[in-house]
């Protein structure tokens, strides 16, 4: 049976369970982190060593500016409230992307967490922030150029953002939309994908344990013949 190492999500839906709950998109952005919570829980009794999570892409800049500092004010309350648990759950947290948008507060919030939980080891959560994986390939590509280095796939890969991090072997996304939205379209050539119909806030820890079952009970043949 495949145990995975690595899985990736893209938690979307949080908006429309607000307003589908009468209350706000910030209303569902809150109970959205709460879901965060309980999955890393299960993400680590399943033994998962990395766990990547779209949190705000490239594009999310489009959304209404109120929304937009809501989302950076819940990250900063999420690192304020939980820094401490990094350590005493043993988690390590790691950013993918590019915080140069961010203000200051919320990236030396960051960089600080990052420092702190860096000798973690029970699992690695990565927050992908500002992240757009077109983006991404073409920055990994031009460093390339200007390094003179050859573009092939083996440099891509140890230059991308998940340098360090093994490919995903799942990826899950919420929210009854079956699209990837410019997340780790590289890394995810081999992924085994799930769409699922519930929103964010409404996924929960047995829903997690039965993508992990399928994922156990896949056979995987990486385009060869088993």
């Amino acid at each position: 049976m495949n145990s995975p190492k690595h899985v990736a999500i893209i938690m979307d839906g949080n908006g429309r369970w607000g307003i589908k709950k009468k209350k706000s998109r910030n209303f569902g952005h809150t109970a959205g982190v709460k879901t965060v919570e309980k999955i890393i829980e299960e993400a680590v009794k399943n033994k998962i060593k990395f766990l990547t999570l779209y949190t705000f892409s490239t594009e999310n800049w489009k959304r209404p500016k109120k929304e937009i500092t809501f989302l950076i004010y819940l990250l900063e309350r999420y690192i304020d409230q939980k820094l401490n648990n990094l350590k005493k759950k043993n988690i390590k947290l790691n950013i993918i992307g590019n915080l140069s948008k961010f203000p200051n507060t919320l990236k030396n919030k960051l960089r600080k967490a990052i420092k702190n939980s860096n000798k973690n080891n029970k699992i690695q959560i990565n927050l992908a922030l500002n992240y757009g994986s077109k983006q991404e390939i073409v920055s990994t590509v031009n460093k390339l150029i200007k390094t003179s280095l050859p573009i092939n796939e083996k440099n891509i890969t140890k230059n991308l953002y998940t340098k360090n991090i093994p490919d995903p072997e799942i990826l899950i996304r919420t929210g009854n939309r079956n699209r990837l939205s410019n997340f780790l379209l590289w890394q995810s050539s081999y992924t085994e994908i799930f769409f699922i119909k519930k929103l964010w806030p409404d996924f929960n820890k047995s829903d997690f344990r039965n993508i992990i079952l399928k994922f156990k009970n896949t056979r995987r043949n990486f385009g060869g013949i088993k």
